[in-house]
This record gives C-alpha cells, sequence and structure tokens, in this order.
C-alpha cells in the first residue's frame, strides 16, 4: 500500500512573482530546453507537479519546449 504524503499549504505567487520565477527559469537553463536543446517554443515545467503538492521554486522548475513538455505529462 502506497503511503499518502500530507499536503502542505502552497504558496500562491502574484502574477508579476510568477513572471519573474519564470524568467530566472529560463535564463538559469540558457533559454534551452533540458531534454532536447531546442531555443523555440519554451515553457517553464514543474519537476514534482502542483497537483502533488510541487511548489513555485526555482529548484522545481526546468524548461522544456512544447514537445518534450507534453511527452512528459504523456508519460504519468
Amino acid at each position: 500500500m502506497r503511503k499518502l504524503r500530507p499536503k502542505r499549504p502552497r504558496c500562491m505567487l502574484d502574477t508579476e512573482a510568477y513572471r519573474r520565477l519564470h524568467r530566472q527559469v529560463l535564463e538559469r537553463d540558457s533559454r534551452r530546453c533540458q531534454v532536447c536543446g531546442a531555443r523555440k517554443n519554451l515553457q517553464v515545467h514543474h519537476l514534482e507537479f502542483r497537483s502533488r503538492s510541487g511548489d513555485d521554486s526555482l529548484h522545481n522548475l526546468i524548461t522544456l519546449c512544447v514537445d518534450c513538455h507534453r511527452q512528459v505529462h504523456d508519460l504519468t
């Protein structure tokens, strides 16, 4: 039986703070998809999904292109 982790409250970032965080992630990742290296159609992905209590922090976010982002979500 899988043990469920208790949910912890998430702090919601305001719109401008969220935009700054996204820019930080893109800059940290050299504006490249961290799977295939693409430089176009980039998105920021939560490594630990929000639905699974993942937070909006720099260490939980990664840059992916649209195609790789879609593939990650199709696998889960």
